[in-house]
């Protein structure tokens, strides 16, 4: 079931400009796992959900979630715009259902999965610790 249309289409066409990929939060990762020294491949379209970093061989996947997006809990970027705000909150969980399901069908599949938050990229020490703790057991 898909949700409706947005009723403004100058809000429309701002949403159509954030970037899907490659973005400050995505880079972000990128560079803790390199010096880390993982070996990893870009939105994986064969793996569940397309994950924005993974290692088939090593069965790990994270994902990049953008707050606002994906619904980060307690976070000050989780805000629901008020203008047609039922066809956000249908949105945003689609959004949360199908992450879900992704996460799922990886962790079934035998695949660590970790999720890294857009707010989470922030502090590059805490990002460190939270990659090599989630991936230390699979590198």
């Amino acid at each position: 079931m898909r949700p409706p249309k947005p009723a403004d289409p100058r809000r429309s066409a701002l949403m159509a400009k954030v970037r899907q990929r490659g973005t400050a939060a995505e880079l972000a990762v990128a560079a803790v796992l390199r010096a880390a020294g993982h070996a990893y491949r870009l939105n994986v379209r064969a793996l569940p959900g397309s994950p924005d970093f993974a290692n088939r061989t090593k069965k790990w996947a994270v994902f990049v979630h953008g707050c606002f997006w994906h619904r980060h809990p307690g976070c000050a970027r989780t805000t629901t715009p008020k203008t047609n705000a039922a066809f956000w909150q249908a949105k945003f969980e689609a959004n949360q259902r199908r992450d879900a399901a992704a996460v799922q069908s990886l962790r079934d599949a035998g695949f660590t999965v970790v999720i890294v938050w857009e707010c989470e990229t922030e502090n590059a020490a805490s990002l460190r610790a939270k990659l090599q703790r989630s991936l230390k057991r699979v590198a």
